[in-house]
């Protein structure tokens, strides 16, 4: 981090030198003058972090000056340096806003102690302006890679959701990056400074779903012992992310359905009904108009939803932005391997992916890149550093004409097998998440993992 930066003004100069002396103790970077008039110039021209002045001086005095440093430096921290007689004055100025003063006659902790308080507070400052400027960036438009026109269209209606309070709707394979997509939107849209809050539908156990929704009352239930703040509240003036709200039973599809039409929702055991203010974005890899069909999910709650539709292709329906994506993820991850000095990637690697299907998407092809990372010698992947299972000539997806003819057993052996890897992809190896998206007890996953030679090696670098 860059030394902290201090300005010192002082009508004399042996006080200027002191507080000078005290403040280099602390790796800060010292400009002193004995003119106030000077200090405003000199503000003119340089940015700092904190400012120390003189309350009481000839022409302008410390509160003045504080006036100018408001317009001038308002990010700076304002100090002041006052005599025993005056500090009523300098109490009153720090209900105006100054920081902190210091006391004349000073020892060097009188110095020391306020400063770094001040600097911790700054330094605090300037890890949240970086940690915004980052998460601005990597939620910003240009985070999500593509140059297709599949993709411009999804910028185009990003645009417009990003500019709405409307309801989102983000449809897509699992790994397409419909989250990436409802961060970005969310982080474009005039709500970018508030909340945004995820729930993963499918994740949380249908016991414990509304309560995580809509918060309960102390008392509704064995162990809740205090009243508890749901997600929905949480996001209040924010953007609620649902993920897979497909996956939703339908009591809670109509709790939802309120809250879209009026803000309004009780939380469990409750009786006090509550609003909130949220911008809903919801996504699902789900068919919902089948699942209305089959009764599984409401209408009228797909209308509300369904406002500003965004579909994300599948990345076989795109592969002309496979090279720039594997550009951008071998940069992402290449501090991975600092010491392999990862330069890029081969042309017949770069074929043998483009050759393939990936039924996970975006987020199998970031996953085979990093297995690649791991397992490349460097300074560039070679396609013998791909994962296997990529360069299996017989993986779905492929040329007709090259899959070899066999018996209908094993082509159905085949068959399984590919659907296994490609569900072990998706859930970035996890068994107990594959299991649950092949709808398949978890013993029975690793039971045919084993019988089918399934190397999880080649799944995920973990």
């Amino acid at each position: 981090m860059d030394k902290f930066k201090a300005l010192v003004v002082d009508d004399e100069a042996s006080v200027c030198e002191a507080v000078k002396a005290i403040l280099e103790t602390l790796n800060i970077d010292v400009t002193t003058t004995t003119s106030s008039e000077k200090g405003v110039g000199i503000l003119g021209n340089h940015s700092f972090d904190l400012i120390i002045s003189d309350l009481k001086m000839p022409k302008m005095d410390g509160l003045e000056l504080y006036e100018r440093v408001k317009d001038l430096a308002p990010d700076s921290i304002f100090m002041i340096i006052t005599a025993f007689g005056t500090i009523p004055s300098a109490v009153e100025a720090i209900k105006q806003g100054i920081y902190d003063y210091i006391p004349k006659p000073f020892t060097p902790d009188e110095v020391r102690i306020p400063v770094r308080r001040a600097l911790e507070r700054k330094g605090l400052e300037r890890e949240n302006i970086a940690l915004r400027t980052q998460i601005e960036a990597r939620y910003s438009f240009r985070s999500i890679i593509g140059n297709s026109p599949e993709m411009h269209e999804v910028f185009r209606i990003m645009r417009h959701a990003a500019s709405s309070e409307s309801t989102v709707l983000i449809t897509g394979e699992s790994g397409t990056g419909k989250e990436l997509v409802a961060r970005a939107v969310h982080s474009n849209s005039v709500r970018a400074k508030r909340k945004f809050v995820t729930v993963n539908c499918g994740a949380i156990p249908e016991n414990l779903i509304e309560s995580e929704l809509f918060g309960h009352a102390k008392g509704s239930f064995t162990g809740a012992i205090a009243d508890k703040k749901g997600l929905v509240e949480e996001a209040d003036r924010g953007t609620l992310f649902l993920d897979e709200v497909g996956e939703l039973s339908p009591p809670l599809q109509v709790k939802l359905l309120r809250v879209l039409q009026d803000g309004g929702f009780l939380r469990v055991g409750d009786t006090q009904p509550r609003t909130v203010d949220v911008r809903v974005i919801a996504a699902t890899n789900r068919d919902l108009k089948k699942a209305i069909a089959d009764k599984l999910f409401r209408e009228d709650l797909f209308y509300r939803l369904n406002v500003i539709p965004i579909e994300l292709p599948p990345l076989r329906a795109r592969k002309d932005d496979i090279p720039l994506l594997v550009a951008h993820l071998i940069e992402k991850h290449r501090g991975k391997a600092a010491e392999k000095n990862i330069q890029g990637i081969a042309k017949e690697a770069v074929q043998a992916l483009l050759s393939y299907h990936f039924p996970g998407n975006v987020r199998e092809l970031e996953n085979s890149l990093e297995y690649s990372i791991a397992f490349t010698a460097g300074p560039e992947i070679s396609r013998d550093d791909l994962p296997p299972y990529i360069l299996d000539e017989r993986k779905p997806g492929g040329d007709a004409q090259k899959i070899p003819l066999m018996p209908l057993k094993d082509a159905k052996a085949q068959f399984e097998r590919n659907i296994i890897i490609a569900a072990l992809v998706e859930a970035g190896g996890n068994i107990s998440e594959a299991a649950r998206l092949l709808k398949i007890h978890r013993q029975n996953l690793q039971q045919k993992i084993h019988l089918l030679e399934i190397n999880m090696d080649s799944i995920t670098t973990h």
